[in-house]
């Protein structure tokens, strides 16, 4: 029935502040942006006179990788509370990287919040193997996870 993800989409305060953030920071290439307004929209998003300006990035050619999607509604109010990994919702996105030190130390010196370093995990045992891994957070406060597998 579902044949892969499409896109994952994350609401944002400010459509450039945050394209700047995940093209020039994370590397990803911004692949266009587009308005949406109208009857449609309204009936999408279950608000009236709705408009949202919609960009996409991606860091990948390949079809298992979906874009990112970054939505900023333009003139409505956005309920904006600090993410929580412990909260129901999504608590994460992941990207991948083939080198997590070099990419911890790219986002310490562009003053990234990074939650701790890289961090060492072995699931061998249980049939995952060996990663590195750390969370850091978007110009919004959205956590996100950079991962490498040893």
């Amino acid at each position: 029935m579902v044949g892969r993800i499409y896109h994952v989409g994350l609401t944002v305060s400010n459509l450039d502040r945050s394209v700047a953030f995940y093209r020039d920071i994370l590397g990803l290439e911004f692949q266009g942006e587009l308005m949406m307004a109208g009857e449609e929209t309204d009936k999408l998003f279950h608000r009236r006179n709705c408009k949202a300006r919609i960009a996409y990035l991606n860091g990948s050619k390949n079809v298992e990788s979906p874009p990112v999607e970054l939505i900023q509604f333009v003139d409505n109010a956005v309920n904006k509370i600090q993410s929580d990994l412990f909260t129901t919702s999504i608590s994460e996105l992941c990207f991948y990287t083939d080198d997590i030190d070099l990419t911890y130390k790219h986002f310490i010196e562009n003053n990234v919040e990074c939650l701790s370093e890289p961090q060492h995990f072995n699931f061998t045992s249980q049939g995952f193997g060996e990663s590195k891994a750390f969370y850091f957070k978007d110009p919004d406060g959205i956590i996100l996870e950079m991962m490498q597998a040893l």
